[in-house]
């Protein structure tokens, strides 16, 4: 496993949340949409503009900036 951010994975890909290396009001926020630390997300899409990911049977879309704090342990 390697810690990656949520921009560097690709459609398909699987990882866990490890952390969150932002603010207190954007890792707040992150939380709160459901980025709680060891949540399973799976990339659906990551082209232009936000990423959009499957979080606890939901799809959330995420901008970049903020994806890109997002720190996840890369399972596939």
């Amino acid at each position: 496993m390697k810690n990656i951010a949520l921009t560097n994975l690709n459609p398909g890909e699987n990882g866990k949340v490890k952390n969150i290396a932002a603010g207190d009001c954007a890792t707040k926020r992150l939380y709160e949409m459901g980025f709680n630390t060891g949540a399973n997300v799976k990339v659906i899409k990551n082209d232009r503009g936000p990423i959009i990911v499957s979080l606890s049977g939901n799809k959330i879309a995420v901008g970049r900036g903020l994806a890109n704090k997002i720190i996840i342990d890369n399972i596939n």
